[in-house]
């Protein structure tokens, strides 16, 4: 509300909502295949695996086409509108932002390029907060924000951190300093966040002068 008085007044416009209704049934599908593979995985080590073969091949099969059909509607509305096509094209300029990372940024961040590098990262919940009481007194850590998209800035983070040269070296610089992994690769994807929200304030590609 701080970042923008107007949140809660006004809607987002109806093709930020529909891609959100199915950028969250995607993440409903693909968890529910995660555990299903986890169960085919304790069946094989259980040697139940024979039981229930066919149940769980025709499941899986199932998701998969869901899934797929649900990334086929998302790809064809960003397609029909320039706008979302031209900052859909930004996002995936950055080496480690992929298709499912650039539209979960999309459909559950509206705001990207409009607010600053720092408001970005607090939407995400990737800025650091200073505790002042209780246990976690004098320390620092991320929290709140929009939790789904923090997790899949996560995973562009851990590709960005291997591939992105840029990022690459962000990160090696941190391990090198003796950073624990997780505060490498929450540091890289803060650093992502601001990089794309600027990309698209810009409405400019990414360029190793990006970052």
């Amino acid at each position: 509300m701080a970042f923008r008085p107007d949140a809660g007044r006004n809607l987002p416009h109806e093709k930020i909502r529909l891609l959100r209704a199915l950028t969250s049934k995607r993440g409903q599908l693909v968890e529910t295949r995660k555990r299903l593979l986890a169960q085919i995985k304790a069946h094989g080590k259980l040697g139940s695996a024979d039981m229930f073969e066919d149940m769980d091949a025709e499941l899986k099969d199932l998701l998969d086409r869901q899934i797929t059909e649900l990334e086929v509607q998302i790809e064809e509305i960003i397609a029909a509108d320039e706008s979302l096509a031209r900052t859909a094209s930004i996002l995936r300029s950055v080496p480690g932002i992929g298709p499912v990372a650039s539209t979960m940024l999309i459909a559950e961040m509206p705001e990207l390029g409009q607010i600053s590098g720092e408001q970005a990262a607090a939407l995400t919940g990737l800025a650091p907060i200073a505790h002042d009481s209780g246990a976690m007194r004098g320390r620092r850590a991320i929290g709140g924000g929009r939790r789904l998209l923090r997790h899949v800035l996560f995973q562009a983070a851990l590709v960005a951190s291997h591939h992105n040269q840029v990022l690459k070296r962000f990160a090696d610089r941190l391990r090198t300093a003796g950073k624990p992994h997780k505060v490498v690769i929450t540091a890289v994807a803060r650093k992502l966040v601001t990089i794309v929200n600027a990309l698209c304030k810009n409405r400019q590609k990414w360029t190793t002068q990006s970052a």
